[in-house]
């Protein structure tokens, strides 16, 4: 069923060079009864996963800079972007994840909505091989040749980067010039965290897509703005054993992007407790 919210029959831009409107199209159409216009811009300019452009802002920043661009190039006043960050958990620096966003502008309402999620599904990975290392482990490990790889020499060299690697033929190809080029034959090899290289990624932003939408959706119970929803977190859970507060989440702060209106709520899953290993005192 086609929402009749507050964007129905709108036109929004997304700005996108890797296909993510695959993901974000049907979600937009009918969760929202919007329509995605896509542009196809060089968003590269304002950084890449791979490093030889660097990322000069925040993620927010980043993804804010992207929709304006399809905004100007389009001419419409609703625009729609995505960035993403991947590396170790802060926590626990063994475990890769990845934290998504997706923006909404609405330049008519003087609105900005921002839904991001930290993503544990992730095939976020690297190794260096070594002169006669085979790479087969690692590519069965990040779920190639569904996902695109990367590759380069140890020691960068200007000019010398193979993205989007998703057959065999091609990836030992640029395994082998990475080898020739190197001064020690070692080669880089990352997983391609660009949407349209890595479906698991995209998936990701489906999900992230469907929350925002019904962000979207859910108008302030005070001035009427679309976009009520979670702000912030107060941390605090105690600990199951000895009562301690944690730093998981306590109580989640509600509100509205327009308005100044915040409601205070317990946290949505109804949990009572943290787990002990989770505790600064039972696990110090």
């Amino acid at each position: 069923m086609v929402s009749q919210g507050p964007y129905s029959g709108a036109l929004i831009a997304l700005t996108t060079r890797h296909g993510k409107e695959r993901a974000l199209s049907r979600v937009f159409a009918t969760g929202l009864g919007a329509r995605l216009q896509l542009c196809d811009h060089d968003t590269d300019q304002l950084g890449t996963f791979s490093g030889e452009i660097p990322r000069l802002a925040d993620a927010a920043a980043t993804c804010r800079a992207k929709a304006l661009l399809g905004m100007e190039a389009t001419g419409l006043s609703l625009g729609l972007a995505s960035e993403a960050s991947f590396g170790p958990h802060p926590a626990m620096p063994m475990l890769p994840v990845g934290q998504e966003l997706l923006l909404f502008l609405d330049q008519e309402r003087d609105l900005c909505v921002l839904e991001q999620r930290l993503e544990w599904r992730t095939n976020y990975g690297h190794t260096f091989l070594q002169p006669g290392d085979s790479p087969e482990a690692w590519l069965r490990q990040v779920g190639f040749p569904a996902h695109g790889v990367i590759a380069r020499p140890a020691e960068p060299l200007p000019g010398l980067l193979f993205k989007g690697l998703q057959t065999r033929a091609d990836l030992l190809a640029a395994v082998e010039r990475c080898r020739r080029a190197g001064t020690d034959g070692r080669v880089w090899l990352e997983t391609d965290m660009r949407a349209h290289c890595n479906p698991t990624r995209m998936r990701s932003i489906r999900r992230l897509g469907v929350t925002l939408v019904r962000r979207l959706c859910t108008l302030c119970p005070e001035c009427g703005s679309p976009g009520w929803g979670l702000l912030d977190t107060k941390p605090g859970l105690p600990c199951s054993d000895c009562g301690t507060a944690t730093e998981l989440t306590l109580r989640e702060i509600w509100g509205c992007q327009k308005c100044s209106a915040r409601r205070e709520q317990p946290r949505r899953d109804g949990r009572p407790n943290a787990d002990p290993a989770q505790c600064p005192w039972c696990n110090p």
